[in-house]
C-alpha cells in the first residue's frame, strides 16, 4: 500500500477536538474513493515498491537512440537513467559524454505483450520534471498496424516551455498532428510540476475522457465505424517515457542544458475495469 502524508499543526487543539476532525476528514476521503472507484475493479497495479531496475514481468525497457520525433535523446537500462527505489520509478533526464561527446540520456518502458487492456481507467500517480526541453509523457499504444493506425491514447503529456499546461491527445489514422487535425485537450494548472497529481483516463466504447486529479478536463467522442476514426476497440499497452524536444513553439526553439539532471517520478499505475 502507498503512503499517506500530512502536515503537522502549528497550533495545540484538545485531542476529542483532533479526533473529530480524523474521523469527518476519513469519511471524506472514503466517500470520495468510493465515487470515483465505486462502479471499477482493479486488475493489475504496478506500486513500484521494490528497488531495482523496473520489474520484467511488467515491462518492456526500450535502449538505443529515439526514432521518432527528431528527439536528441537515447535512452538507457542505466541505473542513471531508470531506478526504481523508495517507492517509485524515477526516469532521470542528463547530459552525460558518450564516445567523446555530449549525449542526452534518459529511459523508457513499456508494457508490450506483458499487459494490454481495453476499456477501463487507467491512471498514474506523478512527478513531472520541469524546464525547458522536458516531454514526459503517460500514454497507451495499439499494436494492430502501423502509427498512427494503430491508435495511440495521450493520458498526459507535458512540455516543459508551457510550465502550467498539462496536455492529453488521442492519434488515428484520420486524426493526427501529421494531418493537422489531431484531436485534444489541455488543462492549466499553476506548477504542476511542483507535487504529485493523477493524472488517468477512462476509455469506453464510444469516448474516452481525461483527468487531472478529480477534473475531467477533455472527452474525445467516437466520431464514426472504421479503424481510420477509431482504432480503440482493440487492446493497447502502457508506455511512459522521458523525451525531450527542442523546437516546440516559437520563440522558445532549443533546450536548457542548464536544468539537467531532471527527475520523472512516478509512484505507482493502476489500470481498473468497469463493472458488469
Amino acid at each position: 500500500m502507498k503512503k499517506f502524508f500530512y502536515k503537522s499543526c502549528s497550533r495545540k487543539y484538545p485531542l476529542f477536538f483532533l479526533g473529530s476532525v480524523l474521523m469527518i476528514a476519513f469519511a471524506l476521503f472514503s466517500c470520495g474513493n468510493q465515487g470515483i472507484y465505486k462502479n471499477m475493479e482493479l486488475i493489475w497495479s504496478e506500486e513500484f515498491d521494490y528497488e531495482g531496475l523496473p520489474d520484467s514481468t511488467n515491462w518492456n525497457i526500450v535502449v538505443g537512440k529515439s526514432r521518432v520525433n527528431n528527439e536528441p535523446q537515447w535512452y538507457t537500462d542505466s541505473p542513471q537513467n531508470l531506478w526504481v527505489s523508495d517507492g517509485m520509478l524515477k526516469i532521470t533526464a542528463k547530459i552525460e559524454e558518450v564516445d567523446g561527446e555530449n549525449r542526452y540520456t534518459s529511459g523508457r518502458i513499456n508494457s508490450m505483450d506483458k499487459f494490454e487492456f481495453h476499456l477501463g481507467r487507467a491512471e498514474a500517480r506523478i512527478k513531472l520534471p520541469q524546464g525547458r526541453g522536458v516531454w514526459p509523457a503517460f500514454w497507451a499504444l495499439g499494436k494492430v498496424g502501423h502509427w498512427p493506425v494503430c491508435g495511440e491514447i495521450d493520458i498526459m503529456e507535458f512540455w516543459g516551455h508551457d510550465p502550467n499546461v498539462i496536455g492529453a491527445n488521442v492519434h488515428t489514422g484520420d486524426y493526427n498532428h501529421t494531418k493537422g487535425n489531431g484531436r485534444g485537450g489541455e488543462y492549466t494548472y499553476t506548477d504542476p510540476w511542483a507535487d504529485f497529481h493523477l493524472y488517468a483516463v477512462e476509455w469506453f466504447d464510444d469516448r474516452l475522457d481525461f483527468y487531472f486529479d478529480d477534473v475531467m478536463y477533455y472527452s474525445c467522442p467516437k466520431k464514426g465505424e472504421g479503424v481510420g476514426e477509431w482504432p480503440f476497440d482493440e487492446p493497447e499497452y502502457l508506455i511512459v517515457n522521458f523525451a525531450l524536444w527542442n523546437n516546440w513553439g516559437e520563440g522558445v526553439e532549443g533546450i536548457d542544458d542548464s536544468i539537467f539532471p531532471q527527475e520523472y517520478l512516478i509512484d505507482y499505475i493502476r489500470v481498473y475495469k468497469f463493472k458488469e
